[in-house]
């Protein structure tokens, strides 16, 4: 597999995430010198013979609009090739379909989305036949005794959701290399601004557009990026062909837009993250928080070396019953129950209450209590959130 150049080699990161200071030409602005590149709703374009032959002449093989986000998601991680899907999940399916034959075998940490899990442990291996090693990734010998020279795929989701495990990327990536075999990383916690998986060995990065990198919860959307000429063809063909999965060209404007903001948000969200990580492992009703950035979290060091920032989820240890974390969840004004993260508000999602049939598949392998909180901490002012919890907690 091969590997790409470091970022110091190119911009730095805001930079790259605001567009400008790019050396090659902007071939998606339609001639018209746009500062924003323009959104392309057009279905299909009119035919033209060479030399003057369009990039583009329908929008399922191609789009201008998506063509510039693909470039930028690449950009932003020092990859040479992004695709742009319709959800997190189908740029995860499309991943593993395309690189996982029938009959094949991937070997995957076994904290991971739940989405994920029940791709592989239902579908894949009800439909296709695919064997698949869940491993306690955070030591990587499990993931090594797990591999062997017929895996078609190693998979890591690091930070994991919703215990926020960390992966060693690097040392993983080794093992990847030693039996040639494809390492893929959901690195969607973190986004692109904390963890560069690709710098540290990865073949694969994916993310779930519609959390950081999107940023502001309208928008629904997958990407998955590559350095590996090979992996991006089997990849590329699957979306265009095999399944027709593709961001819309109205997501791709919005998901682009909200990048451009994407290093002054995350560094927002981690600096509340750590404030309410902190208030929340000194309250009488809290036995864990599970966040990287504090340091009584096991993997700390780890996540100093690999990451660059702890972003802004976190998850913790409810100390009370079901029934006082229901009313807790109810005290509520700030934070707002509700799925997913990643945007500018504040969430939090209780699993075993708001999620139970997706509870009941993960909670024995993920090691997840029934009064596990997970929380998508947002852009509000820090002390209010403290203030809205203090109200809320017993």
């Amino acid at each position: 597999m091969t590997r790409h150049k470091h970022r110091s080699e190119r911009n730095r990161f805001a930079t790259i995430a605001v567009g400008t200071g790019q050396t090659e030409p902007h071939p998606h602005r339609g001639g018209t010198n746009d500062v924003v590149p323009p959104l392309h709703l057009s279905t299909t374009f009119e035919w033209a013979d060479e030399p003057d032959a369009n990039e583009h002449d329908y929008s399922r093989e191609s789009n201008p609009t998506r063509a510039a986000l693909e470039a930028q998601l690449a950009r932003l991680e020092g990859g040479d090739h992004g695709l742009a899907f319709a959800s997190g999940m189908a740029a995860i399916s499309t991943t593993m379909l395309s690189l996982v034959p029938p009959g094949g075998h991937v070997v995957s940490s076994d904290s991971i989305y739940s989405g994920t899990e029940k791709l592989l442990t239902e579908y894949m291996a009800g439909q296709l036949g695919v064997t698949t090693d869940f491993v306690d990734a955070r030591d990587p010998e499990n993931v090594a005794d797990g591999v062997d020279v017929d895996t078609d795929l190693i998979w890591a989701e690091t930070p994991s959701n919703p215990l926020i495990r960390v992966c060693d990327i690097q040392t993983i990536a080794t093992i990847a290399d030693d039996y040639d075999t494809p390492f893929g990383v959901d690195s969607t916690f973190a986004s692109p601004y904390y963890q560069a998986p690709l710098e540290l060995g990865a073949d694969i990065v994916v993310h779930s557009t519609t959390k950081y990198l999107n940023g502001h919860s309208d928008s629904i959307g997958g990407a998955v990026i590559t350095d590996d000429g090979g992996v991006f063809e089997q990849l590329s063909s699957a979306q265009r062909v095999g399944f027709g999965n593709m961001l819309s060209p109205f997501d791709c404007y919005l998901v682009a837009r909200g990048i451009k903001t994407l290093p002054a948000r995350m560094e927002h969200h981690e600096r509340n993250a750590l404030t309410v990580a902190r208030f929340l492992e000194n309250h009488d009703h809290v036995a864990r928080v599970h966040y990287p950035g504090l340091e009584s979290h096991p993997q700390h060091d780890l996540a100093s070396e690999q990451m660059s920032g702890y972003s802004g989820m976190l998850s913790f240890e409810f100390d009370g019953t079901l029934i006082e974390l229901e009313a807790f969840v109810e005290g509520l004004v700030i934070f707002t129950p509700g799925a997913s993260l990643g945007g500018v508000e504040s969430l939090i999602e209780v699993p075993s209450l708001m999620l139970p049939d997706e509870f009941s598949r993960s909670a024995e392998s993920a090691e997840i209590s029934e009064t596990l909180v997970r929380v998508s901490v947002g852009l509000e002012d820090a002390d209010d959130l403290c203030e809205d919890l203090q109200t809320a907690l017993p």
